[in-house]
């Protein structure tokens, strides 16, 4: 027997009732993501506006190096700066001068640069000099107009990295770094190539491009610096500052004071088996241009004696600069070449193709930092200059830390 007096929902009705459910719950949910995201947005905005100086640092080379030796500079002059860098490794240097590496839960994402900022005005910060950590054109623009909104803008260069992203030509990579151009400002750059298209996308902006010349900047000038710094770095730093009213001889002594960005290019020195051995750490260089640069800044392989051999550090998440690496190397001047690290056997194959003899080109994919040191202590059998390029990440921080600690840095 039945009882009418109680009445069930049959299964329609509880899913109907359950849809409603979940959609007023995502309304809501979405409606309180809302109104924080403006909340957050306006926080933000108000911490900007608090920042009188904000010098937004992109490029393709050289970012986190021109991003200190501008703070440097501006620190040298008396100034309270900020400083934020990608890099190697994360880091904020504050107004003290105090330095730490940025923890992160997960990947890297621009939203970090929010919470930088707030640091920045809640130490009554000056001025705040930011490299860019975007590489995606789109979130590239976000980053300066919606986020920095930068006095100063910067471009180092232009150069071929990062093709996956904003390629898959250098034309391409250019007018990406062009999306942070800053309104009514001024935009720095040491690029020669692309100026011409700066100064067209800065137009509309009614920005200023300033190009800078780095042959200004002289070998006593350099001497000061505890390791190899490049001049365009130098230059543009110095403009900055010279910018804000900073004298060279001053920003200088800031400059040579502030601490370098961990994969600056250093040379080490060591004797092994009675034979002296230079390692040079370029693996934070990437593309063409740069090695070509730093071979003739050395003056690598010209007219000496000593044998030069190229260590080619490679990763497994990077397959297209690997290629690249493989293509590069063919047009290096070297006596041999080791290839280290991850996924080899393309960067490998693209070599030879290239036309790299094997007999010159060594695969030691996989191996420890040991085993590679020991292979070059068998071979090795007159001084030698070796130099680290392709990627730091990983096995090449490791390298580069070995050789450190089994001899002295010498620049």
């Amino acid at each position: 027997m039945t009882n009418d007096l109680y009445w069930y929902p049959n299964d329609f009705e509880v899913r109907e009732a359950r849809k409603k459910f979940y959609m007023w719950l995502i309304f809501l949910l979405a409606g309180i993501y809302f109104i924080y995201g403006v909340y957050e947005y306006r926080r933000h905005k108000k911490n900007i506006e608090r920042i009188p100086v904000r010098i937004h640092v992109n490029g393709t080379r050289g970012k986190s190096s021109v991003t200190r030796l501008v703070g440097g500079g501006l620190k040298g002059g008396g100034r309270r700066v900020f400083i934020k860098t990608t890099g190697t490794s994360p880091r904020t240097i504050d107004v003290s001068g105090y330095e730490q590496p940025i923890r992160r839960a997960g990947s890297a994402n621009v939203i970090e640069q929010l919470k930088i900022a707030q640091q920045a005005a809640s130490e009554k910060a000056e001025f705040f000099i930011i490299e860019c950590m975007a590489l995606i054109p789109n979130l590239q623009y976000m980053t300066e107009h919606q986020m920095i909104k930068s006095q100063i803008g910067i471009i180092t260069n232009a150069r071929e990295d990062h093709l996956d992203v904003m390629g898959p030509t250098v034309d391409n990579v250019a007018e990406a770094l062009c999306n942070t151009i800053p309104k009514n400002s001024y935009l720095y750059t040491s690029e020669k190539h692309y100026i011409d298209l700066f100064r067209e996308r800065a137009k509309p902006l009614n920005t200023k491009v300033v190009q800078v010349d780095s042959s200004t900047i002289t070998g006593e000038d350099l001497s000061g610096f505890s390791y190899l710094e490049h001049k365009d770095n130098v230059a543009l730093a110095l403009a900055i500052c010279q910018h804000y009213g900073v004298d060279k001889p001053t920003a200088l002594q800031g400059m040579y004071a502030i601490k370098p960005d961990p994969g600056v290019l250093r040379k080490y020195s060591l004797v092994l088996n009675g034979h002296t051995i230079e390692f040079i750490n370029a693996f934070a260089a990437n593309d063409p241009d740069s090695y070509k640069a730093i071979w003739e800044m050395l003056k690598l392989h010209r007219g000496n004696n000593k044998q030069l051999i190229t260590l080619v550090n490679s990763r497994r998440d990077r397959i297209q600069r690997a290629e690249q690496l493989g293509e590069l190397i063919a047009d290096l001047e070297a006596d041999y070449f080791i290839v280290s690290g991850e996924s080899t056997k393309p960067l490998v194959n693209k070599a030879i193709k290239s036309g790299v003899d094997k007999a010159k080109l060594k695969d030691l994919g996989g191996y420890n930092v040991i085993d590679i040191f020991g292979f070059l202590s068998d071979f090795v059998n007159k001084d030698t200059i070796v130099i680290g390029i392709g990627n730091i990440v990983g096995l090449g921080d490791e390298i580069v830390r070995y050789f450190a600690n089994k001899g002295r840095m010498v620049a």
